[in-house]
């Protein structure tokens, strides 16, 4: 089914229930008040060109409603990251996907201080134009049957593009990732089987929606449910977003890592009280962190895993069957494959490989690079460039990237691993990340970046407890604050420069 078909059923069944609790602009939106929001906004979008149509506007509900109104105007969003070089990404995605229009905010560019770039078209403008003649024409249609409206509306095909999302960028230049109706159904109906989503549930809308975290948690699943989104548009306003989830009951959050560190320190006892799922994904999951949410806030925080090409759920721990520090066991309907990185064979168990996955979740390619979809597609299966072991129960035990790896001596190095390590050796709230840079010597060498000066001989000698000496940094640097991509994770690229720099000098 299209995801714009299923909101209209939703939006037909649930009525004056609550589907957007907007507290950035407070503002409380009915699934019926949606549903004529958005065919005006499909409307008012008709005199745009066709295909594809840019949208960069923070999590809220003018996103949330402008991304339906561009799918039911048979056009195909392309969600377009705002957190840093908004301009350029504007421009890269434009050039990328061959389209002009984007829809944006006023008041979104001035908070940025991103100039106005040709084709930007603004929400504020959009809304002003809508006339009572448009409102009224919008409610009485927004009255016909279900089965009547979808065919008012945008056709197409499951396997037709329902967005177009770029890969961070946090190792080289992004990619365009298509991601079809098919793709996040598939997602979503995996998640809600394990999960138990439903209708009486309330999650939290922190994420952006140029990631595909927020993208299919929520602006989709409320969609597939019936459940209630609480938008909130800086998801680092870490007591807000605590305010927030502790006053509308939410029952289900998400995000990555640096983002629940900053809720856990800044909640006060309570806030998460009505919290029935916690997930973190997209990024690796600290012990620490785990041991905050439960000793401070008695809540046991989940472990997922997946990537912008796969809708983004591959594996996931639950409530039931959580084993820590492992990403969990695949969903319903993937499968995953343990391949040796040097002779392809399927691993063994407790074996590291790469990660290949495949189902009804994954993507069809890149758009506009088939040299990057035939290097990632094989035989049907995707390669996700990740490194893992499965253990004798089906948990997926996540090792880092492929690309994260280092050779020194003839033995392959995780740097995760290191991470992970010297972790347990930082002072507590300290972040680090391990890097590779070039040594003119031995061809590479590995340098620890932390966020605050340590006793690098001590740090050391407890390293070597737990780590060859091959795999231990042979310098530290310090880098009060690590560069972070919009969706939280490190910038590993960005990360690895600075390093550079810093060592050079």
């Amino acid at each position: 089914m299209l995801l714009h078909h299923k909101f209209i059923d939703t939006a037909k069944k649930y009525g004056s229930k609550e589907y957007i609790v907007d507290r950035t602009l407070n503002r409380r939106i009915t699934y019926s008040r949606a549903l004529i929001v958005s065919l005006i906004l499909s409307e008012k979008l008709q005199k745009y060109d066709p295909g594809f149509i840019g949208i960069m506007v923070p999590t809220s509900a003018g996103c949330l409603l402008s991304t339906l109104g561009v799918l039911m105007s048979g056009r195909v969003p392309v969600m377009i990251n705002y957190s840093t070089g908004a301009a350029q990404n504007c421009e890269f995605a434009q050039k990328k996907c061959a389209f002009k229009t984007i829809i944006t905010s006023k008041a979104l560019l001035e908070k940025i201080q991103c100039p106005v770039v040709p084709g930007m078209v603004f929400l504020e403008d959009i809304m002003a134009s809508i006339s009572v003649v448009d409102k009224l024409a919008a409610a009485l249609r927004s009255k016909l049957p279900a089965a009547v409206l979808k065919r008012s509306v945008a056709q197409g095909h499951e396997d037709d593009n329902i967005v177009i999302l770029f890969t961070s960028g946090s190792e080289k230049e992004p990619k365009a990732v298509q991601l079809s109706h098919k793709n996040i159904s598939a997602n979503l109906k995996s998640l809600s089987e394990v999960y138990e989503f439903g209708e009486k549930d309330i999650v939290l809308g922190n994420l952006p929606l140029f990631h595909v975290f927020g993208q299919t948690a929520h602006a989709w699943l409320p969609v597939w449910t019936g459940m209630t989104v609480v938008t909130y548009a800086n998801p680092l306003d870490f007591k807000g977003v605590c305010d927030a989830v502790r006053e509308e009951k939410v029952t289900i959050m998400a995000g990555t890592p640096s983002f629940f560190w900053g809720y856990g320190n800044k909640a006060n006892q309570g806030d998460f009280d009505t919290c029935r799922i916690m997930l973190a994904g997209a990024d690796k999951c600290p012990d620490a962190l785990r041991k905050l949410y439960s000793e401070r806030h008695g809540k046991t925080l989940l472990e997922a895993y997946g990537c912008t090409e796969t809708s983004p759920g591959l594996c996931v721990n639950t409530v039931q069957h959580n084993r820590p520090g492992s990403v969990g066991k695949p969903l319903p309907g993937v499968r995953v494959r343990l391949e040796n990185y040097e002779s392809g064979e399927e691993c063994r168990v407790r074996e590291i490989g790469k990660i290949l996955v495949k189902g009804d979740n994954i993507t069809k390619g890149y758009f506009d690079d088939f040299e990057a979809t035939s290097m990632a597609f094989r035989h049907g299966w995707y390669d996700t460039g990740d490194m893992g072991w499965m253990d004798e129960d089906g948990y997926l035990w996540h090792v880092g990237r492929l690309k994260r790896f280092v050779k020194i001596g003839g033995e392959m190095v995780s740097l995760i691993k290191v991470e992970d390590v010297l972790e347990k050796f930082l002072p507590q709230g300290a972040k680090c990340c391990v890097v590779e840079i070039p040594d003119q010597m031995k061809g590479a060498k590995i340098v620890a970046a932390v966020t605050e000066a340590i006793d690098e001989k001590e740090t050391l000698k407890k390293m070597a407890e737990q780590l060859p000496n091959i795999a231990l940094p042979k310098q530290f640097v310090v880098i009060p604050e690590l560069p972070q991509m919009g969706s939280g994770k490190i910038d590993f690229r960005t990360t690895t420069n600075m390093v550079r720099d810093k060592v050079q000098l």
